[in-house]
């Protein structure tokens, strides 16, 4: 046994398929491209968003809409949700509430502004300090005779 004597195992290599190389090899005439079709001719790239010719599909829906870029996303918060907390012991009465302690209490989304909304009962006299308020949870949280501090 030498190195002349090694060869791949059988079944581990294939011949590579020429084509467009003339009858004789059986992959002649159409060289495997079938016929006469838009993809059989040289340089064929057709874009993904091509339709045939049919009218594609971003020019057949209508545009409408609008995307403000300038829009600010709170994370709503409603004062039922505080009022729970501080029933449950993780926020203590009569303390402060700022986005720092919602954000590791695991409350709100990913934005990070939150708005605190006036939705639900609401008689525990918290500070709370957050990005927005709305106009009844403001009324509701001096009603119970805390604050409500807008932070930056």
């Amino acid at each position: 046994m030498d190195l002349s004597n090694l060869k791949p195992a059988k079944g581990s290599t294939k011949k590579r398929k020429r084509i467009g190389r003339g009858e004789g090899s059986g992959h002649g005439d159409t060289a495997t491209k079938g016929h006469n079709g838009q993809k059989s001719r040289s340089g064929a790239s057709i874009p993904v968003w091509f339709e045939g010719g049919q009218m594609p599909l971003q020019r057949r829906v209508p545009k409408y809409g609008f995307k403000n870029r300038n829009r600010v996303a709170y994370d709503p918060i409603n004062l039922s949700r505080l009022a729970a907390l501080v029933e449950d012991g993780r926020i203590e009465d009569g303390g402060t509430i700022s986005p720092e302690a919602l954000k590791s209490l695991g409350i709100g989304g990913k934005n990070g502004r939150y708005k605190i909304l006036g939705d639900g009962e609401f008689n525990v006299k918290l500070d709370v300090h957050a990005h927005a308020f709305s106009a009844s949870a403001k009324k509701k949280i001096e009603a119970a005779g805390g604050s409500a501090t807008v932070v930056d």
